[in-house]
């Protein structure tokens, strides 16, 4: 990825209720995938969960924000699967470590 980009980090925490949740969850991946300004996405999820997608401008971000299958999928977490979350995005200048390629694979 070129430097600068940006990345959107979504906390959150499910409710009992996950019925539909891990399908949605699959959708939202692949639909994100094919937007414009998509660099990649990794996602851990125990107790708390946290997915940071990985974008090339504010504006990609905005338009992914905007898509109406995304916002369904926003009204459906909040009315029924997230029992609190939170979104935060960020400017990433530099990035360094030791990546195991197997753990960290390049985004497609």
């Amino acid at each position: 990825m070129t430097l600068p980009y940006y990345a959107v980090i979504f906390t959150s925490i499910l409710t009992k209720d996950h019925e539909g949740y891990e399908e949605m969850a699959l959708k939202m991946e692949d639909l994100a995938k094919k937007q414009p300004g998509f660099l990649g996405l990794e996602s851990a999820r125990e107790a708390v969960g946290v997915t940071v997608s990985y974008w090339e401008s504010e504006q990609a971000i905005l338009a992914w924000k905007a898509n109406l299958d995304h916002q369904q999928a926003q009204k459906l977490g909040r009315d029924k699967w997230y029992a609190s979350y939170k979104i935060e995005i960020a400017r990433v200048e530099r990035v360094y470590g030791s990546e195991n390629k197997k753990l960290f694979p390049k985004p497609e």
